[in-house]
């Protein structure tokens, strides 16, 4: 049921795809993304919370929670820390 006045997660993709440079800058952050999603990816594949996860690493479930959403730019060295803590090795071609 869509009420007046709101829009769907499809309509609002198509407007944003409208605006000038959306494109360009959703391309300069793919990269970004995929990383992202492939980490948060391992980590549930490896049935962990971000709270064990973030035990293990000596972090902040906070910290893990603003990285997996994007809110922050990452260190090398925090990229670093969460894939050796995930059992993966970080390789920068």
């Amino acid at each position: 049921m869509k009420l007046i006045g709101q829009t769907t997660h499809k309509e609002f993709g198509t407007r944003l795809k409208k605006k000038p440079g959306y494109i360009e800058a959703q391309e300069k952050l793919e990269p970004q993304f995929k990383l992202y999603e492939a980490l948060i990816r391992t980590r549930i594949n490896k049935n962990l919370t971000q709270r064990e996860l973030a035990k293990e690493l000596g972090i902040e479930q906070s910290a893990l929670a603003r990285f997996e959403s994007g809110r922050t730019n990452p260190t090398l060295s925090f990229l670093y820390k969460i894939t050796k803590g995930l059992g993966l090795k970080l390789t920068i071609l």
